[in-house]
């Protein structure tokens, strides 16, 4: 009798017995789930009825199905397709219920990551609710963050990669609407839109997190950059562009890092005890750990644009969206496109030729957000761009910028943007022009006048043939003497022949080699090796086969091309030995001396020596890396015997590439890079108005007291206002003087001064003086 209570009417105590002992309930649970199967039926022909009785069943089942996974072997399919299918038709409630069960399924490891993530991808664009929004998106981000917590789980990650393309490319078919005018309602109204949407900002959102940094995500971004859609597209743009407005869809605030100075005042104040100590020291350690975490956050998104599959294809279909369809998209749309196109062909070295015919017809002062498109030309140009396509650009920017017809910013803005163009590439320059340019330095704008210098000494730099004789400097005028002139365009000086500091990482291997006793054929398993964490992409057998074979191959070019060498060294090694021995038996000086200078000889006959390696092994990353490191060691070096400052600045360029070695390469992308403030230069503070100096002053008072002199009520034990004596005390002498007191008394006649003398007298004698 008490079984058929449970049965009808317990469920949560049916439900934690069947936990205790699956087996001894198990005819129990096969009623409940034949009951469930009768009312699903039910269900899927009307929502509405017994719709709480529905959800109180599914909620059992999805608890107790991980004791029972034979019989509820189809549970999971149905609810997922109840979900897709008939989502429409059920109620908030329900849809909310069934989405928990599924992500507890999950969560007991009935069902995997991608059957979960394959139901909850189509719900994201066609739910309506906020909060289930929300709960989907946390679960989504969440669960892979968790699969790639300790290694990566590639299989997982290509499976929603695959998603997240196909919900991209589903709506790149449509046609084009754009955002100017009347068509920003049309553009919001399409129908593959919020799908492309929920794609691109979930793997924005992994990419900022650290889940994912891999091409593939690059990808899936850049094919969003040609979406029909402008909403999906300016995302897209924006993630590359590495805008903030990334931080703000992030619903993770950030965590506030606790003031150490602080606790360890209040640290030597308390009572110190052996826990107080730990505990400040694991704080000490978190804090650490966040500073670091947020300093590697907050580098611009440089890598992203390093990953690029195919950028110069990539930045001829980012034109062609721009010239096809630049009446139907907004100015402000059109300069994020120019934005992007400009830094991709500035990082990857492109030449999109249409690019400036296009962006000449904006090239006015009064254009609107003029900054940002001269910003966006100057960071398309590099050093292998056509100086033929940048000649009539400078041309026009001096025509229309630079005249006495407009206002001293806009002077200065045209000579500043000439002189980013020119010092990407100084060819475009004419020299007529170039000398008509330089003349502003002696205007009387401060802003034109560095301007002006500003040019005129890039190009004392880089080529000051274009200057007259007297414009040239005494440092250009003897470079010239010496015959010293800068290449043409598309000239080099000599070849390449080798990578530079290539000898060091060569012989730092044959060092650690002959340390660890390794043979030939181990180096391969090494090279192996040092792939693993750098190409996370290379899955097949073959490949893998293929890298063996190679090294192999490498071990025994290495070692006949460097045998001659290896005998070399261990003979002078051997020699060195020798002249130890004799220097500890007889104490002789100039056998160190000797040492020295071998060493010495050695080591400028390595670095004049060329090696073979690059020839002879497939360099990884890593030992990109590791010939960075060795090149900064080996400048230290120089330094401290004394390199002089040649030896300071290849040290300190060393260091400022080691950060970025790993993601570009070509060295620092920040310095292809500039902003606004580059073009508009230094600017006069305009004048403030009433408002704004009200505002000054009022911030000016914050966390002060009121107005008030301290010395009358503040400064007392009765508060109470000064007297007039006390105000007399303070008066100036130039004040008593003129006073009217002062100068009754100088005018009293001799009985006043009698009678006042004989007052004094009687108020002394009452006082008993």
């Amino acid at each position: 009798m008490g079984r058929g209570v449970l049965l009808t009417s317990n469920l949560p105590q049916l439900q934690n017995l069947i936990k205790r002992d699956p087996t001894a309930y198990k005819e129990e649970f096969l009623q409940q789930w034949n009951h469930y199967n009768s009312i699903r039926q039910i269900f899927q022909i009307n929502p509405d009825e017994n719709a709480q009785h529905f959800r109180e069943l599914v909620s059992f089942i999805a608890q107790v199905a991980q004791c029972y996974p034979k019989e509820t072997s189809e549970f999971p399919s149905q609810i997922s397709s109840l979900l897709l299918e008939s989502y429409g038709t059920l109620s908030p409630d329900t849809r909310k219920s069934l989405v928990q069960n599924l992500v507890m399924l999950r969560n007991k490891n009935v069902i995997t990551s991608i059957t979960l993530l394959q139901t909850l991808f189509p719900l994201l664009p066609r739910t309506t609710s906020s909060s289930l929004r929300g709960f989907i998106r946390r679960t989504i981000l969440s669960d892979i963050r968790t699969a790639n917590l300790r290694t990566k789980n590639h299989k997982l990650n290509r499976a929603v990669q695959a998603m997240l393309f196909g919900m991209v490319e589903r709506g790149m078919d449509a046609e084009v609407v754009g955002d100017k005018g009347k068509l920003k309602a049309a553009a919001g109204s399409s129908g593959n839109g919020e799908e492309a949407m929920w794609a691109v900002v979930l793997t924005k959102e992994l990419w900022r997190k650290g889940i994912w940094n891999d091409a593939k995500t690059v990808s899936i971004i850049a094919l969003g950059c040609f979406h029909p859609v402008v909403k999906v597209q300016s995302a897209s743009l924006h993630f590359f562009l590495g805008s903030d407005e990334e931080k703000e869809d992030s619903d993770e605030e950030e965590e506030d890092i606790p003031d150490m100075k602080a606790l360890q005042h209040r640290r030597e104040i308390n009572k110190k005890t052996r826990s107080g100590d730990k505990k400040l020291q694991r704080i000490n350690k978190s804090v650490k750990a966040k500073k670091k975490k947020k300093a590697a956050e907050t580098n611009a998104n440089f890598p992203a644009i390093q990953l690029l599959n195919d950028p110069q294809t990539f930045g001829e279909k980012l034109y062609d969206i721009l010239n096809k369809y630049d009446k139907r998209f907004s100015l402000d749309h059109k300069i994020l496109i120019m934005q992007l196109l400009s830094r991709v062909m500035g990082g990857h070295k492109l030449c999109v030729l249409g690019f400036y015919t296009y962006i000449m017809k904006y090239l006015t002062y009064h254009q609107l957000r003029i900054p940002s498109i001269l910003v966006a030309l100057a960071q398309s140009v590099h050093e292998y761009t056509p100086p033929d396509a940048l000649t009539p650009v400078v041309r026009k920017i001096a025509q229309e910028f630079v005249h006495p017809g407009v206002g001293s910013e806009v002077i200065a803005a045209g000579i500043n943007s000439i002189r980013e163009v020119c010092r990407r590439q100084p060819w475009a320059m004419e020299e007529d022009l170039l000398g008509d340019l330089i003349e502003y330095r002696k205007s009387r704008d401060k802003a034109v006048t560095a301007a002006a210098r500003g040019l005129l000494q890039l190009f004392r730099e880089v080529n000051p043939g274009m200057l007259k004789r007297r414009e040239r400097g005494k440092e250009a005028s003897m470079g010239i003497a010496k015959g010293t002139q800068p290449l043409p365009f598309g000239h080099t000086a000599e070849a390449a022949v080798d990578i530079e500091g290539l000898v060091l990482l060569e012989d730092h291997l044959k060092k650690l080699r002959e340390e660890d006793g390794v043979a030939s054929g181990g180096e391969a398993e090494d090279d192996e090796a040092a792939w693993e964490g750098w190409d996370v992409e290379s899955d097949s057998e073959e490949s893998s086969d293929g890298w063996i074979s190679v090294g192999s191959d490498s071990d025994e070019d290495l070692e006949i091309s460097d045998s001659e060498d290896e005998d070399g060294k261990t003979s002078k090694k051997s020699k060195g030995k020798g002249k130890g021995k004799a220097k500890a038996k007889d104490g002789d000086d100039d056998d160190i001396e000797a040492d020295e200078d071998k060493k010495e000889e050695t080591a400028e006959e390595a670095a004049q020596r060329i090696s073979t390696l690059a020839t002879t092994k497939i360099l990884t990353p890593a030992d990109f890396a590791l010939l960075n490191d060795l090149r900064i060691k080996a400048a230290s070096a120089a330094v401290e015997r004394g390199g002089g400052s040649a030896a300071k600045r290849k040290l300190a360029t060393l260091e400022s590439q080691k950060k970025t070695l790993l993601t570009s390469s070509d060295g620092n992308l920040a310095d292809t890079f500039i902003s606004e403030n580059d073009i508009l230069g230094p600017r006069k503070k305009a004048k403030a108005d009433y408002a704004e100096r009200i505002a000054s002053i009022e911030k000016g008072r914050e966390g002060r007291e009121k107005y008030g002199s301290l010395k009358g009520k503040k400064n007392k034990e009765a508060p109470s206002s000064t007297t007039n004596r006390e105000k007399a005390r303070n008066k100036p002498l130039m004040m008593i003087l003129a006073s009217g007191a002062v100068r009754g008394k100088k005018k009293a006649s001799l009985r006043e001064k009698q009678q006042k003398l004989r007052a004094h007298i009687e108020r002394a004698k009452k006082a008993h003086h």
